[in-house]
């Protein structure tokens, strides 16, 4: 048990990319970490392999900046906290360090937006083109840079996801983006509460393959076609970590009952998918969906905790 009041930074998959099992798409290694800030600015990381106890009390109310990030190259930014610890107001920023970010440039940089040279230098460097599918079907297409290729996707909870494009830098990457959206429908956004809700019940391994090979098998033909330079279509599959094995399958659990936004809370992680646990709460054989996403920016103290088990049964069949 402990007063620390830490200030959540979010789910983070940092560790390596993992090395493909044999067979196309097994899941791979990897472990994600919860990063929190301790009251001196100090960065820590806990750890969220399968087995892993959380248990925490809400320290305060709302949500508190989470400060900003200085770019200065492909590989190199730095993490500036919020001077003010002020309440977050533009999602987990404040005002000011909102404003500051170099990363909200990022989207308007292939538009002919004007960009700090450290965010330029990121952005010129190999960016890849993907299409990824959640737990109930919904798909976007999105970009990533070649560092990231493999954690990215990881951190937003894909079930499945093919590269269909290797871009030779950013600018390039986000105008296939948007001539995706444009020319498909594909949209480059799934709200993180709509894949939390699809992992009570996902669709089997099969069909969100199957739904997966076709948009990305649309997406490829509309690249080949559409000339240009600065980029090669490609046709290669993201490895989806081990740990979110027992999440993406289908079986039978429950919606996570309590706001994590107040109160206390405790529950084993078994499994993880992007910000999102399926976790076993004690006194319960039932397993739990919880969108620990819902953590960002909050002010929580760790401790021997739980949380209440609710009045649920399992669905008769």
């Amino acid at each position: 048990m402990t007063d620390t009041r830490y200030l959540v930074h979010g789910v983070f998959w940092d560790g390596p990319a993992p090395v493909p099992a044999p067979g196309p798409g097994q899941p791979g290694g990897g472990l994600p970490v919860m990063r929190l800030q301790d009251p001196d600015g100090t960065l820590t990381e806990l750890a969220l392999d399968a087995g892993t106890r959380l248990g925490f009390r809400l320290a305060a109310n709302g949500k508190h900046c989470l400060g900003r990030h200085v770019v200065h190259g492909p590989a190199d930014r730095d993490h500036v906290l919020c001077p003010a610890r002020a309440a977050a107001t533009k999602g987990s920023q404040c005002e000011r360090c909102f404003v500051l970010d170099d990363s909200r440039l990022i989207h308007d940089f292939h538009r002919g937006g004007r960009v700090p040279p450290g965010l330029r230098a990121y952005l010129m460097q190999p960016h890849w083109l993907y299409v990824a599918t959640f737990a109930n079907g919904a798909s976007k297409v999105g970009t990533v840079s070649h560092p990231r290729k493999w954690n990215r996707l990881a951190e937003q909870g894909a079930v499945v996801a093919r590269y269909v494009a290797r871009a030779e830098d950013g600018r390039v990457v986000r105008i296939l983006e948007d001539m995706v959206t444009r020319d498909t429908g594909l949209p480059q956004q799934v709200r993180a509460a709509a894949k939390a809700a699809a992992l009570v019940a996902p669709a089997a391994a099969v069909e969100l393959d199957a739904v997966n090979g076709r948009l990305a098998g649309v997406v490829r033909t509309l690249l080949a076609g559409a000339g240009g330079e600065g980029f090669e279509v490609v046709d290669e599959r993201w490895v989806r970590p081990e740990l979110s094995a027992n999440a993406c399958a289908p079986a039978a659990r429950h919606a996570y009952p309590h706001d994590l936004g107040t109160g206390t809370h405790g529950f084993r992680v078994d499994s993880l998918s992007g910000s999102i646990a399926l976790a076993a709460l004690d006194g319960s054989e039932l397993e739990f969906v919880v969108n620990l996403g819902q953590l960002k920016a909050r002010m929580i103290e760790l401790g021997d905790h739980g949380s209440d088990v609710p009045a649920v049964q399992e669905t008769l069949f």
